[in-house]
């Protein structure tokens, strides 16, 4: 009896758990724009977009309402890529590799390898990118690396189609400009700004022989034996034992962070006059100093002043790439519409489920 028993109590606790699985699989839509390579949109699929939404939006739940919406989404999505793949469009797996490391050079703010990604994950959140991935998109490492190539493989296909369209609607006039300007004229301020001249030894096998080499490179600096001219040739060469260059520096954390200094230390800086040169500094990889070598005060800027020192772009042409860039998304989401209705046929998209058997399904 006690074995019966069990028996029905593990079917009793199974069954559910089959039936949702059932469930998820439920076909929702089947898109055969390309007849040689249909593809079916499942239940599931779209529980796991609506995930990510939620996570993107932080938003607690979808009525049936937005997920319809989503699904439609979804479904204009994969026409556009059958539609790419059917005119041969592709992204190669070099190229998927590049947008992936474009992406995550985006979320760390400087350019990154996908190993040196894995390292920042590690130490900052103590988990994997799969883990940190899920956790704020649903998607894991694999899915996501393919739902950006999609992207990118989608935008190519619309930009192929409507290229010239676009261009015409993204282009700013000159009304426009002024009139942002005027809008935005109390903001446009250029900060009290430092422009550094830094010098860097990498610590490689030896950190100490490194900090050696900069010390006395700084000691010469500073007693006049060697200026930033000849440093700079001196740091093209092939096997220069240094790297300089310039940096530009306002009041603020991230240039703090920038330069391994409290932001306390990074306030005193600027009491500093042109000409101050700094003790040596010491970070994970490298050793390095640098030198005020011109302070900019804090002003207003004209329509047609510089937006930042010694900076080819004017605040005119700045603006009218703010501009130009808002129009271009807007053109270019009008063209995914036109795209995208052009494809959504009855036959390039049979429905296999629809009102009240869609509503119930969506349900949940």
């Amino acid at each position: 009896m006690k074995v019966l028993a069990l028996g029905v109590l593990f079917f009793a606790a199974v069954l559910p758990s089959l039936f949702a699985q059932s469930a998820d699989m439920q076909p929702l839509v089947r898109i055969k724009l390309n007849a040689s390579k249909p593809e079916t949109i499942f239940l599931k699929e779209l529980k796991n977009r609506v995930e990510t939404y939620k996570m993107q939006t932080k938003a607690e739940a979808f009525s049936v309402d937005d997920k319809k919406q989503i699904l439609e989404a979804l479904i204009d999505e994969k026409l556009v890529i059958q539609a790419a793949a059917k005119e041969g469009m592709s992204i190669t797996g070099t190229q998927a590799d590049q947008i992936y490391q474009q992406a995550i050079s985006q979320m760390v703010g400087k350019n990154v390898t996908e190993a040196e990604f894995a390292e920042i994950v590690k130490a900052n959140y103590k988990m994997s990118v799969d883990q940190l991935l899920k956790s704020q998109t649903g998607m894991g490492l694999s899915e996501y690396k393919v739902y950006l190539k999609n992207q990118v493989l989608a935008r190519n296909y619309v930009l192929s189609k409507k290229k010239d369209e676009i261009a015409k609607l993204s282009e700013p006039t000159d009304s426009e400009i002024r009139s942002y300007y005027e809008l935005k004229e109390s903001e446009l301020v250029q900060p009290e700004t430092l422009k550094i001249f830094i010098a860097i030894v990498p610590k490689a096998n030896d950190a100490e022989a490194a900090k050696t080499r900069l010390t006395k490179l700084c000691s010469d600096y500073k007693a006049k034996k060697v200026t930033d001219a000849q440093m700079r040739a001196e740091s093209q060469k092939e096997k220069s034992e240094y790297k300089v260059g310039d940096m530009f520096i306002g009041k603020t954390e991230l240039a703090a962070r920038q330069l391994g200094l409290p932001f306390a230390n990074l306030l005193e800086l600027f009491k500093e006059k042109e000409g101050f040169v700094s003790d040596i500094i010491e970070n994970k990889n490298e050793w390095y100093f640098f030198v005020i070598s011109k302070k900019y005060n804090k002003k207003a800027l004209s329509i047609s002043d510089s937006m930042q020192p010694e900076s080819t772009t004017t605040v005119y042409e700045y603006i009218k790439n703010i501009i130009g860039a808002q129009k271009q998304q807007r053109a270019f989401l009008q063209a995914i519409q036109e795209v995208t209705r052009e494809l959504n046929t009855p036959t390039n998209v049979e429905r296999l489920k629809k009102d009240k058997d869609l509503e119930k399904l969506l349900n949940w």
